[in-house]
């Protein structure tokens, strides 16, 4: 019975994950479509508070504000809970975009990726130095790992986090706003899920059983 609790329980948790990832991707797919969306000029001039915000990437902000919004909603209602990796992101893309809409500066939004990034990093490495795997606090239920494995697990993901941010730093130094939304949702992305795979086996080589199934 306690098996197939268990059994269970990683399944429960391996769906949430899964919820997790498409309340996280879909804000930024809205700024994305709506980023390369060829908008009507008459269209968008009826609407004063639309036609205010300028060029495609303030529009495309707005738009992602709204959609990080209503996912923080959706995780409410279906999670019952705010996952601290949407929940912290979410409140990111609120404050960077608000001060892009603001300020009319579209950096604001192209840093903020940066800033995520490195308060990741700092976490999971700061958590290290101070004897804390905090890796297992968000995975704990889907992994069973070995100390030794939760350690080595949370800096490559502290390391990988350092190494998104200063890609992104190149990228919105040094391309257009265009290029950059583009690389974000084709590389970014992809890159993150690719580095996820890739941990895998060496998931599979740390995992332990659990005592009370052993």
């Amino acid at each position: 019975m306690t098996t197939q609790f268990k059994e269970q329980s990683k399944k429960i948790a391996s769906n949430s994950q899964l919820i997790k990832f498409f309340l996280e991707i879909g804000p930024l797919l809205v700024f994305f479509l709506s980023n390369f969306y060829d908008y009507d000029e008459k269209w968008i001039s009826k609407f004063g508070i639309v036609h205010s915000f300028g060029g495609k990437v303030f529009i495309a902000t707005g738009l992602f504000m709204i959609a990080t919004i209503i996912s923080l909603i959706l995780s409410w209602f279906i999670l019952r809970s705010f996952p601290v990796v949407l929940f912290v992101s979410g409140g990111f893309v609120l404050f960077f975009g608000a001060l892009t809409l603001w300020f009319h500066d579209e950096s604001f939004i192209k840093l903020k990726p940066t800033v995520i990034y490195m308060l990741f990093a700092s976490v999971l490495l700061g958590g290290l130095v101070l004897g804390k795997s905090l890796l297992s606090l968000f995975f704990g239920e889907v992994f069973c790992l070995t100390a030794e494995g939760w350690r080595k697990l949370t800096l490559r993901w502290g390391i990988f986090f350092i190494f998104l941010a200063i890609l992104n730093e190149i990228i919105r130094r040094n391309f257009s706003t265009e290029f950059w939304a583009l690389f974000k949702i084709s590389a970014i992305i992809p890159l993150t899920m690719l580095f996820s795979l890739l941990q895998f086996k060496f998931i599979k080589k740390y995992s332990v059983v659990p005592s009370d199934e052993s």
